[in-house]
């Protein structure tokens, strides 16, 4: 019989599933497998580490080739080279064989190896054109000194008795102006001559002050051009410094000083002829490195520009091989058979198709022994897996976000698409505001493969969540009708209902009465456009939109207990049916479903000639005084609401012990049976024998993972039979010991809290009035401080401000009303969603499907995010 079609109602019929793989097709198979991902496998090397696993060498190549593919984006990084992102919309990457993954590691070897050849080379070039660069300065620096030291020997044999320049003084004495350079070295007198960065010149000069006590002479000047540090190739500012010193020792540590402050230190020739063809030969040699330096660049811009072709391929194409290897290390290996066993889940309605697929692939390789996939039975929960589309996505998404459900239960994220948006309109009620937010979510549809592009965190998650804004905005489209509200002004789209009775004395001021139509007219849609701008309207709106959030509010608690009963009806839990759901019923609706009922009949009736009961007094009143009345709002009513009340707390007993002692008798009697208890273990593995396996499965699940029923002989409580826990997996079996007074704390739990979240979960939904007249108010004094003031004024002036205060009242209006406070309120509703609505029903005790999908790989890795586009 063919499994029924999967449905967004709940959660898609799992088995679990063994695989018998040739070892030969192993890489393609799980390839294959990994293009459809329908199937999560578990691990059956749990026993051993990382090391120790048979692809594990596989693995560490592939981290090697995606170590030089990540070396070569850096080094375009470095160089400028604009990366060719991949787009997966658009280019299609076929499976890569063994072979050409091969030839794609060797090639990436050499690749790294001519790469970093060249790099070392063109730093190594960089680095010499640096030094020669300042070996020029320096020569020039230098050269400039002795120069201005010969011009001004007359000045120092005129003033012999000055002693500004003491070690010249000496040589003055003893050589004509021509042989200064030659007498330095006759008196012991060197220098040392060097560049140091800017920054660090202050300190090199105390440190030189303080080491020699002042037995130097320093001159020095500044590099106007920034020479390049060749080590993080950032450019940096220095200064030459040439220090004349007396004796070697003095020199030898002034090296040592310049060395440690970081300092370059280069040789000059005294002799002005000698320096001339220093100079020369500085000139040639950097001409050279600098032709060498233009050349290897380039070669290495055209290798790295080659590259950048295929480097998004690439390290997409590493990325699913390593996946690859790391599913096939949960595998076992049979040695013997030379096979690969796996176990997984998968859904059940895609079988037929995974079988397909292991079929193409062995006839492709052209193996004769097929590759086999059996159905398992086994206790063990399976995964929920919910399938979604690109409209239901983001839905799915903010309920994942609470929790995961519980397999086979109903999924809460089907509600969730009508419900969250409506509760959403009914506080954003305004047809402007939802006008502009229905253009901004129709124009993320529109240009919805462009937009997908864009990077802005902020924008990412809006536009993941665009079709949420949609259906929001329609909804509030139809709210803002409804409360007949744009931009805190009212639509005159029908004739009013009321008339104004105007006496024939009126003046300023006096305060104008309306009166219905006595002809029967009734405005067709919405409130009448008459209540903007009255004196009671703050009052009528009030009471209006609160009765409005408790009906509300009261619907959504309604039907979300009646997914209660469906889930037991569909488990064939019948004592949470009678134990839960039904008392539970009676409970809620003898109290607030009584209230939704009064608050109807108080609007349909006509309070002319009596005064309304107010009917929060009358719910405190049925509780503190019952059979006591305020006001009577009909004939009976205490009797009515005696009995409700009698109802209602007849109901607490019953949620407290009719499931506890239900489960007791029914677990004594299984006991009296002979069957086996809960507590008692028995393990159904893949891996067994297949005679065990199908005698063990015989009392745990069906073929598709669900429950067995109660009509199969065996009550339900006796049959979840647990073959121990996955550490880390998620799976469990269905069933614990049984534990009388267990059962019974829970049971107490949730009756207490059922009962008082009844009453608070009730005025919680009081926030749709709080926030929709929040809204309102806020969008009658932006009105009233923006556009108000301008629309008065009249002349140019006036029209000119008119836009001015125009653009202001858009901008705030979107930036306030629409984006802060549609955010605000659609945390309201988010809120009401998981906590009002979810609490009735959904047991959120599942574990994610998460099956093996190149898709998913490669959207949740954050560093193939800079190679795809």
């Amino acid at each position: 019989m063919a499994p029924a079609r999967d449905t967004p109602f709940r959660s898609a019929d799992m088995s679990m599933v063994q695989l018998y793989i040739s070892n030969e097709i192993g890489r393609e198979v799980v390839n294959a497998l990994g293009e459809l991902g329908l199937v999560q496998f578990r691990d059956l090397n749990g026993d051993l580490s990382a090391f120790q696993r048979a692809f594990t060498q596989d693995i560490r190549r592939l981290d090697n080739v995606e170590r030089q593919l990540r070396y070569f984006h850096s080094q375009m990084e470095k160089s400028g080279i604009p990366l060719r992102k991949l787009d997966l919309d658009v280019d299609t990457l076929a499976p890569p064989t063994t072979t050409e993954i091969d030839e794609l590691a060797d090639r990436s070897q050499s690749l790294e190896l001519r790469v970093s050849s060249l790099n070392e080379s063109y730093e190594t070039l960089k680095k010499r054109e640096v030094e020669l660069t300042e070996w020029r300065w320096v020569l020039r620096e230098a050269g400039g000194f002795f120069d201005r030291a010969h011009s001004n020997v007359d000045e120092i044999r005129a003033s012999s008795d000055n002693d500004d320049a003491p070690l010249l003084q000496d040589v003055e004495q003893h050589t004509t102006a021509p042989e200064v350079e030659r007498s330095f070295s006759g008196m012991n007198i060197g220098f040392v001559a060097g560049v140091i960065a800017r920054d660090r010149v202050a300190a090199f000069e105390r440190i030189l002050w303080r080491t020699l006590r002042g037995n130097l002479y320093m001159n020095q000047s500044e590099i106007p051009e920034p020479l390049v540090d060749p080590t993080n190739n950032e450019p940096v500012q220095k200064n030459v410094f040439v220090i004349f010193a007396h004796g070697k020792g003095i020199l030898a540590k002034i090296r040592k000083i310049s060395e440690s402050m970081g300092a370059e230190v280069y040789n000059v020739d005294e002799n002005s002829d000698l320096r001339r063809d220093q100079v020369h030969e500085v000139n040639a040699r950097l001409n050279d490195v600098q032709n060498v330096l233009r050349n290897t660049q380039a070669t290495l811009e055209a290798e790295l520009t080659q590259i950048s072709q295929s480097l998004a391929a690439w390290m997409v194409l590493i990325n699913k091989e390593k996946a690859v290897y790391n599913t096939l290390n949960l595998f076992s290996y049979d040695r013997a058979r030379r096979t690969l066993i796996a176990e997984g889940w998968c859904p059940t309605h895609d079988l037929p198709l995974i079988r397909s697929t292991l079929q193409d692939v062995t006839n492709r390789a052209g193996l004769s022994v097929p590759s086999i996939i059996n159905v398992i039975h086994t206790n063990k929960t399976p995964p929920t897996y919910l399938k979604t589309n690109k409209f239901t996505e983001a839905f799915q998404t903010i309920v994942n976000a609470y929790g995961t459900a519980t397999y086979q239960e109903v999924n809460p994220a089907i509600p969730v698409i009508v419900t969250f948006p409506f509760l959403f309109a009914v506080m954003f009620g305004d047809f402007g505001h939802a006008c502009i937010m229905l253009s901004a979510a129709l124009a993320m549809i529109y240009w919805e493969k462009p937009l997908k592009k864009v990077s802005f965190e902020l924008f990412a998650m809006i536009y993941y969540g665009r079709y949420i804004a949609l259906v929001m905005a329609v909804f509030s489209v139809y709210t803002g009708l409804i409360y007949n509200d744009v931009f805190s002004k009212s639509m005159t789209l029908f004739k009013s209902q009321w008339e104004w009775q105007v006496p024939a004395d009126y003046h300023p001021g006096q305060t104008v009465v309306g009166k219905l139509n006595d002809q029967g007219y009734r405005y067709p849609f919405g409130l009448d456009w008459r209540w903007h701008g009255t004196e009671n309207d703050l009052l009528f709106s009030n009471s209006y939109k609160m009765k409005m959030s408790i009906i509300l509010g009261w619907a959504h608690m309604t039907y979300s207990l009646c997914f209660s009963y469906i889930n037991a009806r569909h488990f064939k839990r019948n004592v949470d049916i009678w134990g839960n759901f039904v008392p539970g019923m009676i409970f809620f609706q003898a109290i607030f479903g009584y209230l939704v009922v009064c608050i109807i009949y108080k609007w349909t009736q006509d309070w002319k000639t009596s005064q309304p009961p107010g009917l929060l007094n009358m719910l405190i009143y049925m509780f503190l005084q019952p059979g006591t009345l305020d006001v009577q709002l009909y004939p009976g009513q205490q009797y009515v609401q005696v009995a409700l009340l009698l109802l209602a707390f007849v109901q607490v007993p019953i949620l407290l012990f009719l499931k506890p002692f239900w489960l007791r008798w029914e677990h004594n009697r299984a006991r009296a049976q002979g069957y086996r208890g809960i507590g008692e273990r028995s393990r159904v593995s893949a891996l067994d024998g297949d005679d065990e396996d199908e005698s063990a499965g015989g009392n745990g699940h069906a073929v598709d993972g669900s429950r067995p029923s109660e009509d199969e002989g065996v009550p339900m409580i006796t049959q979840a039979l647990d073959d121990g826990d996955d550490e880390g997996s998620g799976e469990h079996g269905h069933g614990e010991e049984f534990e009388f007074g267990e059962v019974m704390i829970h049971q107490v739990i949730h009756t207490i809290e059922f009962c008082l979240n009844c009453v608070s979960h009730t005025a919680s939904y009081l926030r749709l009035w709080a926030l929709s007249l929040a809204h309102q108010q806020l969008s009658a004094v932006l009105w009233s401080m923006t556009l108000a003031p301008a629309l008065k004024m009249t002349g140019i002036s006036g029209a000119i401000f008119l836009v001015v205060m125009f653009y202001v009242f858009f901008v705030l209006s979107c930036i306030i009303l629409i984006i802060m406070e549609g955010v605000s309120a659609m945390l309201h509703s988010l809120r009401l969603a998981w906590v009002e609505s979810f609490s009735k029903f959904a047991e959120f005790g599942g574990w994610p499907f998460a099956p093996f999908s190149f898709g998913t790989v490669l959207e949740e890795s954050e560093e193939l995010k800079e190679y795809m586009g």
